[in-house]
């Protein structure tokens, strides 16, 4: 879950993720469930932590 308080739009995670599974919406990361593999990238490379990962 991407916490919108936190994210600064910067872009990182959508660049990172391995199955594209994060795209911008109302301006702000957005991880789509359906997709996600929990991998766990997003979250390690998000600067500002707005990124958990429930496993």
């Amino acid at each position: 879950m991407v916490d919108p308080k936190k994210c600064i739009s910067c872009g990182t995670c959508i660049n990172m993720c391995p199955v594209e599974a994060i795209s911008f919406k109302d301006g702000k990361a957005w991880i789509n469930p359906n997709i996600c593999i929990k991998c766990g990238t997003c979250e390690a490379v998000c600067p500002v932590n707005a990124i958990k990962i429930k496993r």
